[in-house]
């Protein structure tokens, strides 16, 4: 079986459980020969570089290093999961302060070292945000940057087969809006359970109407805390957490002015994408 392509493709935080699965997948889908691992903690890494070599997956030039400059030097393709990862009571929105961080760096390293780099894609949390200041740093388009949103709208499906005991695929049309975050929307408009539309069965004894809330926190909030999944009453506990909002506010002390109006291009057409990452760059460039 042919390489999709033979060009460089750098994984980021491959020490990682997310990072080393990714190096897993891409050799598996043949997605290219040649994948770089990168990771700042080289024990794990290492672990990581032999057991893809001990795969013996046919034609694959792995490598790895814990320099950026070397990993990232002609790649055309990256793949980041090299934030840090939440820790119990956290929500996504808590890490920005550190992942941002990261994520700009990660930004500048390609600009230095891959400008030519033909796609980017960001999974660590707050992923829109992360990925957005990556995009601003990074000079890419935005169409060579993506985050991992989809994840939101599969987390719904299989919530939504695990409570009707169903097969995944036989819930269809599932949906959700905005960062993958607290602010979040949960759509039942389009999704369908066996056939039939979700709208028909909530408020009804199948799917009461506190249990679908309860259903779409889950989705939000990613299901489960501390390992255990969570009930109705645990999700109106964590409900009651602070807001994205108050914990963007708490942060954004820390983080650039710049960084801090990123948040517009979630809202912006994509008419206005280009412009509005042009002009945050502007704004960027201006106060450094």
């Amino acid at each position: 079986m042919e390489f999709l392509t033979n060009e460089k493709l750098t994984i980021v935080g491959a020490g990682g459980m997310i990072g080393s699965n990714m190096a897993q997948t891409a050799a598996m889908m043949r997605l290219t020969p040649n994948i770089c691992l990168q990771d700042v903690y080289e024990p794990a890494l290492q672990g990581v570089y032999e057991e893809m070599r001990h795969c013996g997956f046919e034609g694959m030039n792995f490598t790895y290093t814990t320099d950026s400059a070397e990993a990232l030097k002609d790649a055309k393709y990256v793949i980041s999961s090299g934030g840090a990862a939440r820790k119990a009571g956290m929500t996504r929105e808590d890490l920005l302060k550190g992942n941002a961080q990261v994520a700009e760096q990660l930004g500048k390293d390609i600009k230095a070292y891959c400008p030519d780099c033909k796609h980017v894609v960001i999974i660590f949390n707050p992923a829109d945000i992360t990925g957005l200041i990556t995009l601003i740093y990074s000079g890419l388009k935005p169409s060579q940057v993506t985050t991992l949103a989809a994840l939101d709208s599969t987390r719904l499906q299989s919530e939504l087969a695990k409570y009707f005991k169903l097969p995944q695929s036989a819930v269809t049309g599932c949906s959700t809006f905005g960062g993958h975050g607290e602010q979040m929307a949960v759509f039942a408009s389009t999704a369908k359970v066996d056939g039939t539309p979700l709208t028909d069965l909530i408020g009804t004894p199948k799917l009461p109407a506190e249990e679908w809330a309860a259903l779409q926190q889950r989705v939000i909030k990613g299901g489960v805390m501390d390992g255990a999944v969570l009930s109705a009453d645990g999700v109106d506990k964590l409900a009651s957490l602070e807001s994205r909002e108050v914990l963007l506010a708490k942060t954004a002390g820390a983080i650039k002015a710049s960084l801090s109006k990123a948040a517009y291009l979630f809202a912006a057409p994509a008419s206005k994408a280009v412009r509005t990452v042009d002009a945050l760059r502007e704004k960027q460039e201006t106060a450094a």
